[in-house]
């Protein structure tokens, strides 16, 4: 559905590190990269990107979930993120109430916005 997603964040180089650092189990890279206020556009395999810019406004938090391809890739992305700097919002387990194998784990980035990886996928 998406070609892209762009947002603001408030401390540019901050976020930049932790999405890199968080997204790199999930294969995520910079695949292009501007002035601060133009911001950076992260991809891994695929179409769809996410960028991020420098702004002077506080950013509403947002909640965005990446696909992992298994359960080890989700638990890569919380150890990643974590030591990147963000903060526990749900250690990686079975989330039933969504369906039977919706395996994830949630971290808080530097602006606040809750970042999820999830793997559809039973255990293998």
């Amino acid at each position: 559905m998406f070609d892209h997603v762009k947002f603001g964040v408030s401390d540019y180089a901050a976020s930049k590190a932790f999405f890199l650092k968080a997204l790199e189990p999930l294969g995520v890279a910079v695949v292009s990269e501007g002035e601060p206020t133009y911001g950076v556009e992260l991809c891994s395999s695929g179409d769809t990107s996410l960028c991020l810019h420098q702004t002077d406004e506080k950013p509403a938090h947002l909640h965005l979930a990446f696909t992992a391809e298994n359960r080890q890739q989700v638990e890569a992305f919380y150890r990643a993120a974590l030591e990147a700097g963000g903060k526990d919002n749900g250690a990686p387990g079975l989330r039933p109430q969504y369906h039977a194998n919706y395996y994830a784990a949630f971290v808080i980035a530097p602006d606040g916005h809750n970042i999820e990886a999830v793997c559809h996928e039973a255990e293998v």
